[in-house]
């Protein structure tokens, strides 16, 4: 089997690439333009493998991707490739259109015209918009996007179920809630707060902290993205979440106790704009119709994180020293430093 992953050397796509290898007769090839959030170093212990390769195309190139999908023939595209930034979006969403709307449209295209058999778009529970106190998302939820990011994904999972209704193209859409984990770019909450723990500095928390995410860890994820391509039925939307809601507050409580830091360290800064105050999946369907179940516990996984960051300084302290600091700087003045809590 020839799977083509898109956005594999990101942080989600290069623990799938690597969940995909285990699989004896997998091949994978991998599209990625190597934007600020891809690294090579995230796939260094596979990319000699003779089942793996990489190609340096951007999915809105279509030339590019047509010639790619003309070799390869494939009988997947895992499509995770995305902008997918929120404070970046609001900045300026016009790269989040080419890349999540029309890099998807090419893609599907493609995907078509050398009938490959299967289409996974890889979303986001964000496209849900926000919830109320009470509920949780599921897969009849309306899509209510509040940021332009999260607009362009509804967009192109839109196209993704147009491309299924217009012309019975093979397409399975999933949901996830926040990811967790290691190799996660360091401008998420995450590993920002245990990288900035690590060196010293402050931790920037939104508003009140009280905005409540549904955390999963990656490797739980990965799995789920495996099932919906071998067992998800055509046109489908199934949602991956683990039943784990957290405040802000409470996974940095989490985590300065891990890393021995005082409360002190939290620094409120203003709020995002338009920010969603409460997500949280229900993940029944995929249960039912997937056998999807997370393996992984918060405590015991978010310990496995802080850890890798602790083992990994070369892999992170090289991000945060570029261009990344710039954008920290412009985005939140004297404090320096930014979070994303997706």
């Amino acid at each position: 089997m020839r799977i083509l992953v898109t956005g594999g050397l990101g942080f989600i796509g290069s623990h799938l690439v690597r969940r995909l290898l285990r699989e004896p007769g997998i091949v994978v090839e991998n599209l990625d333009s190597l934007t600020y959030a891809g690294n090579p170093a995230n796939l260094a212990d596979v990319e000699s493998n003779p089942r793996y390769c990489w190609h340096r195309v951007s999915v809105t190139d279509d030339r590019a991707v047509d010639a790619v999908f003309q070799r390869g023939r494939f009988d997947a595209v895992m499509h995770l490739a995305a902008e997918s930034h929120v404070d970046r979006s609001i900045e300026g969403g016009r790269i989040f259109v080419e890349t999540n709307v029309l890099g998807t449209q090419i893609l599907l295209e493609a995907a078509r015209r050398y009938q490959v058999g299967r289409f996974l778009q890889v979303s986001t529970d964000e496209v849900y918009g926000s919830l109320g106190p009470e509920g949780f998302f599921t897969e009849e939820s309306p899509l209510q996007p509040n940021s332009p990011y999260s607009a362009s994904k509804a967009a192109g999972d839109l196209l993704v179920l147009a491309a299924y209704r217009t012309y019975g193209q093979d397409v399975v859409v999933t949901r996830c809630s926040n990811n967790y984990g290691p190799y996660q770019f360091p401008e998420k909450v995450i590993p920002l707060w245990i990288t900035n723990g690590l060196e010293g500095k402050p931790w920037p928390i939104y508003g009140d902290g009280e905005h409540i995410r549904d955390w999963i860890y990656v490797e739980d994820h990965v799995e789920g993205l495996w099932l919906a391509l071998t067992r998800g039925r055509a046109g489908e939307v199934y949602n991956f979440g683990s039943r784990n809601q957290k405040t802000n507050r409470e996974v940095a409580e989490a985590l300065m106790a891990l890393l021995n830091l005082p409360s002190s360290v939290l620094v409120p800064v203003a709020d995002r704009l338009g920010h969603d105050r409460r997500y949280a999946i229900d993940p029944t369907k995929a249960e039912r119709e997937l056998g999807f179940r997370p393996q992984y516990q918060w405590a015991d996984a978010l310990k496995k994180t802080v850890e890798w960051y602790q083992t990994h300084r070369d892999w992170w302290m090289a991000i945060k020293s570029g261009a990344y600091r710039e954008f920290y700087q412009r985005h939140y003045g004297s404090l320096g430093q930014e979070l994303d809590d997706h």
